[in-house]
């Protein structure tokens, strides 16, 4: 099947994550190597409608790997949800000699190539969001990066709430999934993590921790909040009034998808990029690259958007063991 190939496009959608330039690279070189030929769709699938393709080289991803961000761009395209959409979309690739395409991006974007694939072009996924809330795969690209520059500005604030003897509380993103808020919360210490998953909205409960802690002589106190649950401004303007205790909001917000990415999204990207190419040469279709149990596999786009995928309870109930 990889001498039958002989073009396949690349493209980002949904939100950017540290590490899609690395991903992007790989794709290229790995297709290359095989005499493949490749064409770089700029602006997700809201550029593939617009047919912002263009050619990419070897020298074309010269010198990405340590950025952040994507260097074809991202948006997100409403017209893409519809039937007439996804036709365009797949005549658009017929009509560029685009035999396959490899997607990178969370699961809106892997609804897409889903689309594209039952339309006849192959489509391959790679999970890239910072949200790790991609069900079939341990790890996404930019998650790494994310929750290190997320827990670094925590410290940060936490040596001034300290300073102040303030009650803090500290918005990650996340969307309406908790990873981000829960490392951040053990690997910073956090007295209370409110997951979406998780959190009962019982927010006397929280009160009275600050409280018994203050009573006990801690000078101050984190709360890690995660974007799902939000309104960070307002709980902290109800948690002083309750408890007397000087409390301010901190949403770190976009941040946390910027910045050079860390090895190890550099590392992991890389391969799934290698990796999503070999397997669309082999005439792969419908299928998203995951790391699980230690490998790279692949699964079934319909599979990997079915799978539920939860907070560990192990990890929960440590988080909370180690917060008391």
């Amino acid at each position: 099947m990889a001498n039958e190939i002989k073009t396949i496009g690349v493209l980002t959608s949904g939100g950017d994550a540290p590490g899609m330039n690395a991903a992007i690279r790989a794709v290229v070189r790995q297709a290359l190597a095989k005499g493949v030929s490749v064409k770089g769709i700029k602006k997700g699938y809201q550029g593939l409608l617009n047919e912002e393709i263009v050619d990419l080289k070897r020298s074309s991803v010269s010198d990405i790997i340590q950025r952040g961000g994507t260097i074809l761009g991202t948006a997100r395209c409403m017209e893409f949800k519809t039937d007439e959409g996804q036709q365009k979309g797949a005549d658009i690739c017929r009509e560029y000699g685009i035999e396959g395409l490899v997607v990178i991006g969370g699961d809106g974007s892997y609804r897409g190539a889903q689309a594209l694939s039952r339309k006849g072009i192959n489509t391959i996924g790679i999970p890239g969001t910072i949200d790790l809330d991609i069900n079939c795969t341990d790890y996404t690209i930019g998650f790494d990066t994310a929750v290190n520059t997320a827990m670094q500005a925590i410290d940060k604030v936490r040596d001034t709430s300290s300073s102040h003897e303030r009650c803090s509380i500290i918005e990650v993103m996340g969307r309406n999934a908790g990873y981000l808020a829960l490392w951040c919360g053990v690997a910073n210490g956090a007295e209370d993590i409110l997951l979406p998953e998780k959190y009962d909205y019982n927010e006397q409960s929280i009160i009275n921790n600050i409280i018994s802690n203050r009573k006990k002589g801690k000078t101050h106190h984190i709360i890690i909040n995660a974007e799902g649950i939000g309104h960070s401004t307002s709980m902290a303007r109800r948690i002083e009034a309750a408890t007397g205790i000087e409390t301010r909001a901190t949403i770190l917000g976009y941040m946390q998808r910027g910045g050079s990415p860390t090895c190890k999204d550099r590392f992991y990207a890389s391969i799934m990029g290698a990796y999503a190419t070999d397997i669309l040469c082999q005439g792969k279709t419908n299928r998203v690259v995951g790391y699980r149990n230690g490998e790279f596999q692949d699964f079934d786009i319909e599979e990997a958007l079915a799978m539920k995928k939860d907070i560990p309870e192990y990890q929960y109930e440590v988080s909370r063991a180690l917060s008391m």
